[in-house]
């Protein structure tokens, strides 16, 4: 037993001891003066007697028990503290939003720049805000109103509306006993509604459901495969969803559980049997035989139970988690207008090159088409790509890079079927027929441009060509660039490019030799 218990059990012991004394002495007292009726004064005694037993009894019992069961149960507790994001997963969350701020810095649109960073900003209040959303989602009148007005119990939207009722994304708070974090319920537009605007509509329903913790997809009767395909999407990309058959006051009891086995089926692999939930959110009303009109009460329990189960014992991983794909999805996101940004870039520079290429070739013509001879100009170029990669190369090690490439077009016959392609195509142009050696300039700015766009790939995949290697990448490269529309424009650039230029040559040195002779 504790000290302090000890010292206060015999404290208390002796001042009740003090005053059962002094109510001894006073009630002898009383008694001597009573002493005429021996029987009163007995049942004084006795009186005196149990009051002090009671006395002694109590305070022992509220000393050595109830003080006892109070400390046991202030350690048996538990302690309230602040919901807090799992550590692991905080710390990834922000590791990951760094990253993407310096992506984001290489973004060379402002408007694109500032609309990503706001975004970081929104993902990290919410990482140290932590609030838990709720998306109530599906299609246009399922009753997700309902289900919303039922949960916070009380009327926030129109119920019984017709298609396209709500127009943008409301959202209402609540809380929930045992849980500390707020939960914010939001009711978005319904999908697979006609239109524009209803296009418009769902494609802002989606966007809030990428951003739920805890995803409630509302149907009422059998899946569809429209409704089935966005579920399936949103669960593969790792939202925890719960599937809810509404309106179930519409079905017998045995069509109702016929269409839950149904629902379980469908969903089986990516939401669990007990996250297909059943309800009625507002059930429709009846007439009685008094001719009064009778509502009933909203059937939302098993709903309710199977969410507070789920935030309570996954609140916080479902935030952090969610935290965590936002920011991957806005990474992946800025590393695409990257990738786009850098291929418009690289893209220019296997332009300008390809028609280098060409006019080389075509001042000083050769027997056949030499890429060697143009390795010195690929070499620049393959440098050039490099750099907008953020590789820096030398002149040396991008010449290998373009001999490399240049035999692996030789070794496939692409070269070959470069010239039988051009040649088909200048030959049909009346402007080329004169000028043969074109042919040769043209072929150097097509074959520039499929090793041009080959280096792209692997400049894009970090300096690696893939399982295939370098052979298949300029096959696809080839094949990409030899489809009819393409060229045909490239031959009519090609005609402006190149054989114009030789043809206005070769008729001012006629025009000399005529004056000359």
């Amino acid at each position: 037993m504790p000290l302090s218990r000890i010292v206060t059990l015999i404290v208390g012991l002796i001042v009740i001891l003090g005053l059962s004394l002094w109510l001894i002495d006073s009630l002898s007292r009383l008694y001597w003066q009573l002493s005429y009726s021996p029987l009163l004064g007995n049942l004084l005694l006795l009186l005196l007697i149990v009051l002090i037993a009671g006395l002694v009894a109590a305070f022992v019992y509220y000393v050595m028990v109830l003080q006892a069961g109070e400390k046991r149960s202030r350690r048996q507790r538990p302690r309230v503290t602040p919901a807090q994001i799992p550590a692991a997963k905080s710390d990834a969350a922000s590791s990951t939003l760094q990253a993407v701020r310096q992506q984001v810095a290489q973004i060379q649109d402002e408007v694109t720049r500032q609309a990503l960073l706001s975004r970081s900003r929104e993902i990290e209040v919410n990482l140290a805000r932590g609030e838990i959303q709720v998306v109530v989602f599906g299609t246009g009148s399922a009753g997700k109103t309902s289900l919303v007005n039922a949960i916070m119990g009380r009327m926030v939207g129109q119920v019984n509306a017709p298609m396209g009722t709500t127009q943008v994304g409301e959202t209402y708070c609540l809380r929930l006993k045992g849980l500390e974090r707020k939960i914010l319920i939001t009711d978005t537009p319904g999908i697979l509604e006609a239109g524009v605007a209803g296009t418009e509509r769902e494609q802002l329903a989606r966007a809030l459901a990428t951003e739920a913790d805890l995803l409630l997809f509302v149907v009422d009767n059998d899946l569809r495969r429209s409704e089935y395909e966005p579920l399936k999407g949103l669960a593969e990309i790792g939202k925890r969803s719960l599937l809810i058959l509404n309106k179930t006051d519409l079905y017998t009891d045995d069509d109702k559980e016929s269409i839950l086995a149904r629902l379980r089926q469908r969903v089986r692999g990516f939401i669990a049997p007990n996250d297909v939930v059943a309800i009625a959110a507002n059930p429709q009303t009846a007439q009685l035989e008094t001719g009064e009109i009778f509502q009933p009460e909203a059937d939302i329990v098993p709903l309710l139970r199977r969410m507070a189960a789920i935030l309570r014992a996954e609140g916080e991983d479902l935030v952090a988690d969610n935290i965590l794909l936002q920011s991957l999805r806005l990474g992946e996101e800025a590393r695409k207008l990257i990738d786009a940004q850098r291929r418009r870039q690289a893209d220019k520079i296997v332009e300008r090159f390809q028609w280098i290429g060409a006019g080389v070739v075509s001042v000083t013509p050769l027997p056949v088409v030499d890429l060697l001879a143009t390795a010195a100009v690929n070499a620049q170029m393959v440098v050039e790509i490099g750099r907008i990669y953020g590789c820096e190369l030398n002149m040396e090690r991008g010449r290998e890079l373009a001999l490399s490439l240049a035999k692996t077009l030789a070794s496939l016959g692409i070269v070959k079927g470069a010239i039988q392609l051009l040649s088909t195509a200048l030959q049909t142009n009346p402007a080329t027929f004169i000028v043969g050696r074109a042919i040769q300039g043209v072929t150097a700015a097509y074959l520039t441009r499929i090793a041009g766009k080959s280096f792209i790939e692997y400049f894009r995949h970090d300096q690696d060509w893939g399982d295939g290697g370098m052979t298949e990448v300029v096959q696809r490269q080839f094949q990409i660039n030899r489809r009819d529309e393409f060229i045909k424009a490239f031959v009519q650039e090609a005609i402006a490019r190149v054989v114009k230029p030789l043809t206005d040559k070769s008729e001012v040195v006629e025009e000399v030799n005529e004056e000359q002779s």
